[in-house]
């Protein structure tokens, strides 16, 4: 069976809450597909956002694409409603000056029906995130 990247809304995937709003640079791009658009923080953290899938998936890797992020935690949840996350992940990423960040995180493979990002910390006041990737297979209804 082919893996998807679920964290797309061209698979269905939706951006269900982040903690800050930009009219400019909406929490929606990061599953656009997109690394040219991007959500950006508005100060202060933590700063998180979910995605939830359109159904209970099963995740292999999971990949961001950021800049100037600091320190990422990714929860998952395999609730029918955002709830009962569990963690992941938790990574202090590189600083790059003047490029994207690209970290991928390879998993065993393990079901979810929403994915939490959160950012705890950050190299400067703002960051932004480009592009989420959620790479796995549909789990049998």
């Amino acid at each position: 069976m082919r893996a998807t990247d679920w964290c797309r809304s061209s698979a269905g995937a939706a951006l269900v809450l982040a903690t800050s709003s930009d009219a400019e640079h909406p929490a929606e791009s990061v599953a656009d597909g997109n690394s040219e658009t991007f959500w950006t923080t508005t100060g202060m953290f933590p700063q998180e956002f979910i995605i939830g899938f359109p159904k209970c998936v099963k995740i292999s890797k999971v990949a961001i694409q950021c800049y100037l992020v600091r320190t990422l935690r990714i929860e998952r949840s395999v609730s029918k409603d955002p709830v009962g996350f569990e963690q992941c992940i938790e990574k202090d990423l590189q600083h790059t000056e003047g490029q994207l960040q690209m970290e991928e995180f390879p998993l065993p493979e393990f079901q979810a029906t929403y994915l939490r990002f959160i950012i705890k910390s950050a190299f400067d006041h703002f960051v932004s995130v480009h592009r989420v990737m959620a790479e796995g297979t549909a789990e049998n209804a």
